[in-house]
């Protein structure tokens, strides 16, 4: 299958869980990581804006909390999740090649 693929994009175990109860209340970390050349098909955006609407954590309690992307394939992930190497894992599950990741922050 393709990297990316749809089918590749259902969630895990957790699949409908509260993401925050796995730290028994506590905010997760979020993180950024980028794909420099991630061509994504409509049908995985269409699945993971509604995993994203749906606050769906993955088996390695990662939540996607936005995804950016151009038609050009660059696409920045952010993320919730317990730790970097668990955003590793979960790109690792998809297929997806990951390259640096990054602990971040907002201003709100």
């Amino acid at each position: 299958a393709e990297p990316g693929n749809a089918s590749e994009l259902q969630s895990g175990a957790l699949a409908g869980s509260d993401h925050r109860a796995l730290h028994k209340g506590l905010a997760m970390p979020t993180f950024m990581d980028f794909h420099d050349d991630l061509k994504l098909p409509s049908e995985a955006i269409e699945q993971i804006t509604q995993d994203t609407k749906d606050a769906k954590a993955d088996e390695f309690g990662v939540r996607q909390v936005e995804l950016f992307h151009n038609s050009e394939g660059k696409v920045y992930c952010l993320l919730e999740a317990p730790d970097a190497e668990a955003v590793r894992s979960h790109h690792a599950a998809l297929g997806v090649p990951c390259g640096d990741v990054h602990e971040v922050s907002g201003l709100l």
